[in-house]
């Protein structure tokens, strides 16, 4: 995969006071990207786009580098007990991104240059939980690999974890330049998920990431590397044909992968789910959607943050879970299903 190239970038002024911002700064000059200054990586003016597309699209290709002020992380169920905020946002254009519910109509890409802080609170984090292991999710609110080549902080945060005995971090990504995170120190406390779909999925609502076939392939060269592998499914759709695309899916990754990756590999399945706020913001980005939003079609229930979504109905969710579950055993006989949602 090529590297990701901002067409802008904006620069707190702090920011220049880490090594992490001053190499990302002289970077962006060396290529030619367009660099500018602002006072708050929360609020940035200047990214152009009269039209809700061409707001989304722009901001798509915007790079923000900022500090994180607040180093109170959130929480992160199920799948850890905090969010590890390294970055915020996303390079890919996938319609149905449950984003656009929490970061409006510019979604442009932040990092942070903080990371020492970042992860001295993690360590506090998890001194307060100790003598229970605490769990960090790298990825609730971000796709963190494709600005790796900018920041190193998935490298240096996964080596930070190596040290910890009561710590583990994880993290997901649709994207494939992995080679850099190979050599890494990793001490088996990092797992590396990718998230993937059926190929009719990717091709239809999946813009700007890579296929399959691709994913598969990044994911044997890290179960090689000796990291615990994972994969998030998600979002899972119902639609005509899908128990074909999703046990073809599931076979072409067993074909994928060698026989001891396959033996320690878990599984998180996410069915695909909508509030009122992000529907209407896919439809202004993507009027012409073949996202299932239908509220019909769906239950209406309140989830962790406060806010109402729009779920499968019990009969769907239960035909979805039997498939999944009986497909993955047959595919992958030890692995974990650590939820369904």
């Amino acid at each position: 995969m090529e590297i990701f190239i901002p067409k802008r970038a904006y620069f707190e002024r702090d920011a220049l006071n880490y090594p992490i911002g001053r190499n990302i700064y002289y970077k962006l000059q060396e290529m030619g990207v367009d660099v500018d200054f602002t006072t708050s990586h929360n609020r940035v003016l200047g990214i152009p786009g009269k039209t809700p597309q061409e707001a989304y699209m722009e901001a798509k290709r915007t790079l923000v580098v900022g500090v994180r002020k607040t180093l109170d992380f959130e929480s992160c169920k199920p799948s850890a007990h905090y969010q590890l905020p390294l970055v915020t946002s996303c390079i890919g254009e996938c319609e149905y991104c449950y984003l656009s519910t929490t970061l409006g109509k510019k979604p442009y890409i932040r990092v942070y240059v903080n990371l020492d802080e970042i992860l001295e609170r993690a360590k506090k984090y998890i001194e307060e939980r100790s003598p229970e292991v605490t769990i960090f999710e790298g990825s609730a609110t971000s796709d963190p690999l494709p600005v790796e080549p900018y920041t190193g902080a998935l490298k240096k945060t996964i080596e930070f974890f190596a040290k910890q005995e009561k710590g583990l971090f994880r993290f997901v990504t649709k994207f494939t330049n992995i080679d850099s995170l190979l050599d890494a120190k990793h001490g088996g406390r990092t797992t590396f998920r990718f998230s993937i779909n059926s190929e009719r999925v990717i091709k239809k609502f999946e813009h700007k990431t890579p296929p399959l076939e691709e994913r598969i392939g990044a994911a044997k060269k890290v179960a090689l590397a000796g990291y615990p592998l994972g994969f998030i499914i998600g979002p899972i759709f119902y639609y005509p044909g899908w128990k074909y695309d999703y046990g073809e899916m599931l076979e072409k990754l067993s074909l994928g992968l060698s026989e001891s990756a396959k033996k320690a590999i878990e599984f998180e399945l996410i069915t695909h789910r909508f509030t009122a706020r992000a529907k209407k913001n896919i439809l202004a980005v993507f009027p012409k959607t073949k996202v299932p939003l239908d509220e019909e079609e769906r239950v209406f229930k309140f989830g962790q943050f406060g806010y109402g979504k729009y779920v499968y109905p019990p009969d769907k969710m239960r035909e979805l879970k039997e498939f999944f579950e009986l497909k993955i055993r047959e595919c992958f006989p030890d692995a974990k299903l650590l939820y369904f949602v």
